[in-house]
């Protein structure tokens, strides 16, 4: 609870960017589906094997991680209108000219530069930077919404992308979303250009060691601050398989493209939800505590993936991974507000980020070349298995070094 002699930074507006941040999130990241949709068709188009088009998506996700530093930089200096704007015009043409790539390279750059680094750079770690700042009280709750735009938008786009790919094709689709998506993000940007309020510093810094504040939890904070990173490489390599190659994976086990697509939208969807219930729990008990019990939770029906293949199982275990991973990804914002001050959140949460973005983007490479060496795609999730352990080796290791700290130190400090 916050004590009653700390002024809180919470207003009404403060709800005003939560709900602008989460759909410009909803749609920004509506791009990085497109190609996950469109894998088989554009692969069959160009005759590409599956890598090709899976590590398009990585590109994304990379270049998302690059730009979510140097957003997260400009947006701690100038404040996150800027940003925002670029944002939403950069994915809107990333979109566009992927649709008229002619080879590799024309789908690469606009992938990795517009909708990746110019693009979808702005719209994650620097969201959920701004979002801490305008909460202390409820701050996991706020997060955890801004956070649910990346769910939302796999909830609501695959199923649309679908259906107009079956009806248009992939470039029509491309090209649509990209118009689609300026008219929506700018304005909602214009939403974010009012500065943050200002926080103080946090008073008894949750993780630093008394009388030794250049610590944290006991270690060097850049060696925290590298477990972090490595950490969410291995959770988030876990993670992007089956949303990369569900669609595909149902496809080759004899389904409709479309239940593939529906499998996505309802693993994504029930991340969403997912994500706002880890955002109350987070507020509770902290954000690295929250990691670990969602991180354990993901390994277990990532297993499962790899076992089963009915149509009523593999909705079954979609919906179940979607429930266990929703709450991890922002929990990571969460962790580092709680292990360090304010006035380097927007850095720090952009490099934990970027680590993010690549484990994701190499997961979605690995399964798709797992794939096409084994031609199946069981070995592709029980290696992410493998780096799902990694990551709860590293989690369990802060966990028990902040086991004598308070977790709900980021709720009463900003």
């Amino acid at each position: 609870m916050q004590s009653p002699s700390v002024r809180s930074v919470e207003t009404p507006y403060g709800w005003v960017v939560v709900v602008a941040s989460l759909l410009l999130m909803a749609t920004g990241f509506g791009g990085s589906y497109l190609v996950v949709v469109g894998l088989k068709p554009i692969a069959a188009e160009f005759d590409w094997p599956r890598q090709i088009p899976s590590l398009a998506y990585s590109l994304v996700m990379v270049g998302a991680g690059i730009g979510g530093i140097l957003m997260g930089l400009w947006a701690d200096r100038r404040g996150m209108g800027g940003p925002a704007l670029i944002g939403a015009v950069m994915v809107g043409a990333g979109a566009i000219l992927s649709g008229y790539a002619t080879g590799i390279w024309s789908l690469f750059l606009p992938h990795f530069l517009l909708l990746g680094i110019l693009g979808n750079g702005t719209m994650f770690s620097p969201l959920m930077t701004n979002a801490t700042k305008w909460f202390d009280r409820r701050r996991g709750i706020a997060v955890a919404i801004v956070a649910g735009g990346q769910s939302l938008a796999g909830a609501i786009w695959p199923p649309i992308f679908r259906y107009t790919m079956d009806e248009w094709g992939w470039r029509a689709t491309m090209i649509g979303f990209g118009i689609t998506a300026i008219c929506i993000m700018v304005p909602l940007s214009l939403c974010l250009r009012r500065p943050a309020p200002e926080s103080g510093p946090r008073p008894g810094a949750a993780g630093l060691a008394a009388g030794d504040e250049d610590k944290v939890l006991g270690l060097r904070p850049n060696v925290v601050l590298a477990m972090l990173g490595v950490a969410i490489v291995g959770c988030c390599i876990a993670m992007a398989m089956p949303m990369v190659h569900v669609v595909a994976y149902c496809s080759d086990l004899g389904f409709a493209t479309a239940r593939g697509a529906e499998m996505l939208s309802l693993l994504l969807g029930c991340a969403f939800v997912s994500r706002l219930a880890f955002g109350w729990v987070a507020d509770r008990i902290g954000g690295l505590r929250t990691i670990l019990i969602g991180a354990s939770l993901q390994a277990v029906f990532l297993a499962a993936f790899a076992w089963v293949d009915s149509l009523a199982s593999l909705y079954a275990v979609s919906a179940l991974f979607g429930l266990a991973f929703g709450g991890i990804v922002p929990s990571y914002a969460l962790a580092v507000r709680e292990l360090f001050d304010v006035s380097q959140a927007g850095w720090r949460i952009g490099v934990v980020y970027f680590f993010g973005t690549v484990g994701m983007g190499l997961g979605g490479y690995v399964g798709g070349l797992i794939f096409d060496l084994t031609g199946g795609y069981e070995r592709a999730f029980l290696t992410g298995v493998a780096f799902n352990l990694l990551n709860l080796v590293l989690i369990a290791t802060l966990v028990w070094r902040h086991r004598d700290e308070d977790p709900r130190i980021v709720v009463a400090h900003a």
